[in-house]
C-alpha cells in the first residue's frame, strides 16, 4: 500500500510558508481524492487519511521537520508498508522556486526532515518529490528562508508547483518513471 507523505512543520505560525509546501501538496491530493486528514493513532504521531478505493495513505506529520522520522516510520511499521512504496513531499532550496525533481535515494540534501527520516528508516532508498523552493537571498539564513511565507508575487507560482507536484504524486501511484518525467519537464511560470 503506497504511502504519500507531505512534511511541514505543524501550526498556524507555519501556515503558507516554503517548509510547508509538502503539507500543501498532500492537502491537494485529499481534496482531488475527497478525503479528510484525520489524527492517526497515537503512536503514529501524523494526520492520515486512508484510500480504501485506491490502496492508498496520505500522511502528513505531527512533528516538526527536524523530527519527521519518527512519524513516518511509525507511519510505515503500523500499516506494514516497505519503504519502497514511500514518496516524501518536501522543498527544496537547491532548485530554483517553481521546479520538480523526483528521485529514488540520494542525500538529504541539508533538508533536516529528510535526514531524520533516513535516521529512522536506517537507509535512504525511498522516493522523493523535491519541490524547489530556491536558495534564500542575500545573505539571509537558509532556515530564516525556509520558514518564512512566499511573497505575494511568489504565492502564484507556488499554488501551480502545488498542483502540478500533485499531479506527479498521483501518475508516481500508477507510473513512477512517467512521473519522474513529468517532474523533470516542469519549468517555473
Amino acid at each position: 500500500m503506497p504511502v504519500i507523505c507531505g512534511l511541514r512543520n505543524p501550526g498556524a505560525s507555519y501556515v503558507g510558508t516554503r517548509h510547508n509546501l509538502g503539507f500543501e501538496v498532500v492537502s491537494s491530493l485529499a481534496r482531488r481524492f475527497d478525503v479528510k486528514l484525520k489524527r492517526g493513532p497515537l503512536r503514529v504521531r501524523a494526520e492520515l487519511a486512508r484510500l480504501s478505493g485506491r490502496d492508498l495513505i496520505l500522511a502528513t506529520p505531527l512533528t516538526f521537520m527536524n523530527d519527521s522520522g519518527r512519524a513516518v516510520a511509525g507511519i510505515l511499521s503500523y500499516y506494514k508498508v516497505a519503504a519502497s512504496d514511500l514518496l516524501v513531499v518536501h522543498d527544496d532550496i537547491d532548485l530554483a522556486l517553481g521546479r520538480l525533481r523526483l528521485q529514488i535515494g540520494g542525500g538529504s540534501g541539508g533538508n533536516n526532515g529528510i535526514r531524520s527520516i533516513e535516521s529512522h528508516l536506517g537507509h535512504p532508498d525511498f522516493a522523493r518529490l523535491k519541490l524547489g523552493v530556491g536558495r534564500p537571498p542575500g545573505s539571509r539564513e537558509a532556515a530564516d528562508h525556509v520558514l518564512r511565507p512566499f511573497t505575494k508575487a511568489e504565492r502564484g507560482e507556488a499554488d501551480l508547483l502545488v498542483e502540478d507536484a500533485a499531479d506527479v504524486a498521483e501518475r508516481w501511484l500508477e507510473d513512477p518513471a512517467r512521473a519522474q518525467e513529468l517532474a523533470a519537464h516542469r519549468r517555473p511560470g
